[in-house]
């Protein structure tokens, strides 16, 4: 089976419609190398869209400014768990996920993120099928 392999870039997360519509579209910053992930929103006030971290499994919120929305995706980009996470936070890390997804707090709920729901990444975070 091949594998995606992601680069640190901006891209465009598609939140599948529950009617199978065409979905939410959601600005996204992809963090795939080990600095951009342990960088991730430290220092930040705010952030227009969601982060997408790559590899991973567990995120904390020590030293953010923000409390936040954390969805761990497993390997097809299917939305393990979502929860909310206030600053100075350890996550627990999640058996199956492999991507982690991080929002300013209360608007994944809007976007239609929740257990089960699918999402998708386009943009120019492509890298190589191998």
């Amino acid at each position: 089976m091949a594998r995606r392999l992601w680069r640190d870039g901006t891209g465009v997360l598609v939140v599948a419609g529950e009617d199978g519509g065409p979905g939410v579209r959601v600005p996204l910053e992809v963090a795939r190398s080990y600095r951009a992930r342990a960088r991730g929103l430290l220092g930040r006030d705010s952030l227009d869209g969601a982060m997408l971290l790559t590899p991973a499994s567990s995120v904390h919120t020590f030293r953010m400014r923000m409390p936040i929305d954390v969805a761990y995706l497993d390997r097809r980009f299917r939305v393990i768990a979502v929860r909310t996470m206030r600053p100075g936070r350890l996550g627990l890390p999640r058996v199956r996920s492999r991507h982690v997804l991080e929002a300013e707090a209360g608007v994944m709920a809007g976007w239609g993120v929740r257990a089960g729901a699918r999402v998708e990444i386009l943009g120019d975070v492509g890298g190589r099928e191998e």
